[in-house]
């Protein structure tokens, strides 16, 4: 019996099932912990990405999944590094724990101000980092640097004195044994479970970048807040990053337009990142909480307790540590 030969009809939707899986766009799934929609600057800076590459007209999609839908944050890292995840905005002292030198990027008072993580964007101690990021299989696409402050239920935290007795949340290892030396009780979670330690009386107070202080409404849990104001001891590295799987199977015209819009994402937050200090300000002043400042003998008390403490074990126990704060001091 002859076998009989596909119909006309049938060929071709044969030969445009194989024509559109040749052209189909590629999706970049791209996680972070930040609530999305909602005004926090990195949901921002990921979804802006996003509006760029599909208008690149590349075959280039961004599909973003915020507020820890697809990953926990702390498991944002390994899942990247592996490759099942593509892009992520991380907090990058939080893969501290895998890579020591990361905690160079949340030391105290290494930053101070806006202006002075602009210039460390393009220094020697940049790239030491991105070194480490690259080898451990991603790239930054985009760099932000976020200010910070405190805040407590308890007291404002201005000197050292403030913290002793207060369980508070530091982020990161070298503000952990800052703390701690102050006198500090120390509980360690990510930014987005920080409302509801508060809450539940596990903390006192904490410490997190003016982004995650607004869009996570913890001045709903707090009496006073500590903004970074002209003495910033808190500055944290959030860049937008992309697995290096990922990026390998991208086309050179999808990786320029990835490229560009990291670019645009990265001038969009430099413009925002010194409002966002001020809109810190006003949100807790119109919720009734107490805003205060560190004066800069404040400053340096809690600086000469991290260099006696956090840069000493840092530079004493880390790969590079005393280059990596060494660059650092050398922006000027």
């Amino acid at each position: 019996m002859l076998h009989q030969l596909p119909s006309l009809a049938a060929a071709t939707a044969l030969l445009f099932a194989v024509s559109s899986t040749a052209n189909a766009e590629t999706t970049l799934r791209a996680s972070h912990q930040f609530p999305g929609g909602q005004g926090d600057v990195r949901d921002e800076m990921v979804q802006l990405m996003a509006k760029e590459v599909e208008a690149a007209g590349v075959d280039l999609k961004i599909q973003v999944y915020p507020g820890q839908s697809l990953f926990k944050a702390q498991e944002q890292w390994p899942a990247l590094v592996r490759g099942r995840l593509d892009m992520t905005s991380l907090p990058l002292d939080y893969a501290s724990g895998r890579h020591p030198e990361f905690s160079a990027t949340l030391m105290p008072g290494l930053v101070r101000s806006h202006e002075r993580a602009q210039r460390l964007n393009d220094s020697e101690f940049m790239d030491m980092i991105k070194k480490v990021i690259n080898d451990a299989g991603a790239r930054v696409l985009a760099d932000a640097w976020l200010a910070g402050g405190f805040a407590s239920n308890v007291r404002c935290v201005t000197s050292p004195d403030t913290v002793k007795g207060q369980t508070m949340r530091a982020a990161g290892p070298a503000f952990d044994e800052m703390l701690a030396t102050a006198g500090a009780s120390i509980a360690s979670m990510p930014s987005s479970e920080i409302y509801t330690a508060m809450q539940t009386g596990v903390l006192d107070g904490a410490n997190t970048s003016s982004g995650s202080f607004i869009s996570y409404r913890i001045y709903e849990q707090v009496s006073c807040l500590t903004a970074p104001g002209d003495n910033a001891l808190w500055f944290m590295y959030e860049p937008i990053l992309i697995s290096e799987q990922s990026w390998s199977r991208l086309s050179e015209e999808q990786q320029k337009a990835l490229t560009e819009a990291g670019q645009k994402a990265e001038e969009y937050f430099a413009g925002e990142a010194a409002s966002l200090d001020q809109e810190l300000v006003d949100v807790y002043k119109e919720n009734g909480v107490e805003v205060v400042t560190m004066t800069p003998e404040n400053y340096q008390a809690w600086l000469d307790i991290a260099q006696k403490s956090s840069y000493k074990t840092f530079a004493e126990n880390v790969p590079n540590g005393q280059a990596l704060i060494d660059a650092a001091l050398a922006v000027e």
